[in-house]
């Protein structure tokens, strides 16, 4: 019972494990789409002050004091997008430069960001066929076995005992 268990966890363990290197490919052209369309934002907002005249950091102080609430408000959106837009670039380039085990590591910066989680919303799984998938897909499934194993032992631990004052063997009664 105890191995069935196991293998039922660990075949379960492994289906969800291999699904991350799938996630990780779908958030990695997301997050590039999000990056490319900033990038074209900011070439024309750096464009646009260069054509009057200014830098970027000048336009921007030019919003900044201007009367107009609308105009000063657009300022500080366009700081925000700025901001958003080198953070954004910065994971991008962390995440192409990993490897599949590094990228465990980056599992916190896939979800904690909008990006992250609308592509964990529209997340279509996949069978791993890549050596990455199915190298997730054995790492779940030693943990998942593992797991459920300890588990079953844990939860029956108090019946081998009474079965042991019993003179009963367990797993034969």
């Amino acid at each position: 019972m105890r191995r069935s268990l196991g293998l039922v966890g660990g075949l379960a363990l492994a289906l969800v494990c291999s699904q991350f290197p799938e996630y990780a490919q779908q958030y990695t052209q997301r997050l590039g789409g999000a990056v490319d369309e900033l990038r074209t934002i900011t070439a024309d907002f750096d464009t646009a002050a260069t054509g009057a005249g200014m830098t970027r950091q000048q336009a921007l102080e030019h919003y900044a004091h201007s009367p107009d609430t609308f105009l000063a408000g657009r300022g500080t959106s366009m700081e925000a997008t700025f901001a958003r837009y080198a953070y954004l670039s910065a994971t991008l380039q962390e995440i192409r430069g990993a490897n599949a085990w590094q990228r465990v590591r980056l599992i916190p910066q896939f979800l904690d960001t909008d990006v992250g989680m609308r592509t964990l919303d529209s997340f279509q799984p996949a069978v791993p066929v890549t050596a990455e998938g199915l190298a997730y897909a054995a790492v779940g499934f030693v943990i998942g076995y593992m797991l459920a194993s300890a588990l079953y032992s844990l939860l029956t631990l108090p019946f081998r005992a009474l079965f042991r004052r019993l003179g009963w063997r367990w797993g034969h009664a």
